[in-house]
């Protein structure tokens, strides 16, 4: 019996070949994106760089900007959270209608005509909503309510909306759902068998699903308020356009500060969820 190991890696052609593949399939994007990032290297970009960063030294930590920060802070937070609930007004009615395994009709087969429209209009906007950017709704709010966290709230309300409703459906058809089918059978109404037969086995995954996408939102947030939309954001970009490197080094430490603490606070809520 042979026992000596293959000098070479018996898989390394059809590896060398997904592999140039997958070269020249992303070469052409490359190209639309004009990516090019060695120019990063050149001694005039370098220089650039070298003055941008060092500007950020000496950071500025003085009590009254400080105060502003620690309010901005709170403020974002704030954004994100009222966000969140929001949306959680717009996804949870919309993903037990989007719900194919909530429809009495479904259980012969196939779903009456009627739910079957109402239920393919959610869907529809459902994507609508998650496909406009948050961004982009913070544009058009900022405009409609003028500055401030109004249109930041807004915004996250909408597209996290349709996000939240879109994986809720999901995760709802994906589960076990032979309870619900046995309630609907025995003349209990949508609302009755989703608390008592979807509810209590997708819970821990709901929440869990919830608690990321509010992490997610804490930093959407942020982004948001370079449109104006308040918050950290807001103040980050202020001081940007006044070249104040200390005060930009100080937010963005408190910002990687509190994505931290948000990421670490919804890893504890997922397991105590879980």
């Amino acid at each position: 019996m042979n026992t000596t190991a293959p000098q070479r890696d018996p898989a390394w052609l059809p590896r060398l070949f997904w592999m140039s593949t997958a070269l020249v399939l992303l070469w052409p994007l490359g190209v639309a994106t004009e990516f090019r990032p060695w120019v990063l290297l050149e001694r005039e970009n370098l220089k650039i760089s070298a003055q941008f960063i060092g500007s950020f030294f000496p950071l500025t930590l003085n009590s009254e900007f400080m105060a502003m920060v620690a309010r901005e802070t709170w403020r974002t937070v704030a954004i994100a959270t009222a966000g969140v609930t929001l949306a959680l007004v717009l996804a949870v009615p919309m993903a037990l209608l989007a719900t194919r395994v909530l429809s009495v009709s479904a259980l012969s087969g196939r779903m009456a005509r009627g739910p079957a429209w109402l239920r393919q209009a959610v869907r529809w906007l459902l994507i609508l909503l998650r496909s406009v950017p948050e961004l982009v709704w913070a544009l058009v709010f900022v405009r409609v309510v003028g500055l401030g966290p109004t249109a930041g709230v807004l915004a996250i309300a909408l597209t996290y909306g349709g996000m939240l409703g879109k994986v809720y459906g999901e995760i709802l058809e994906s589960g076990e759902t032979h309870a619900t089918q046995t309630l609907l059978r025995n003349g209990s109404g949508r609302l009755q068998a989703f608390f008592f037969g979807l509810l209590p086995t997708n819970a821990a995954e709901l929440c869990s699903y919830t608690v990321y996408r509010w992490e997610c939102a804490i930093r959407s947030s942020v982004v948001l308020g370079f449109v104006g939309a308040g918050g950290l954001g807001q103040q980050l970009d202020n001081s940007m356009k006044m070249f104040n490197g200390g005060e930009v080094a100080t937010m963005l430490l408190v910002f990687i500060a509190l994505v931290a603490l948000a990421d670490r606070t919804s890893a504890w809520l997922r397991k105590a969820l879980g």
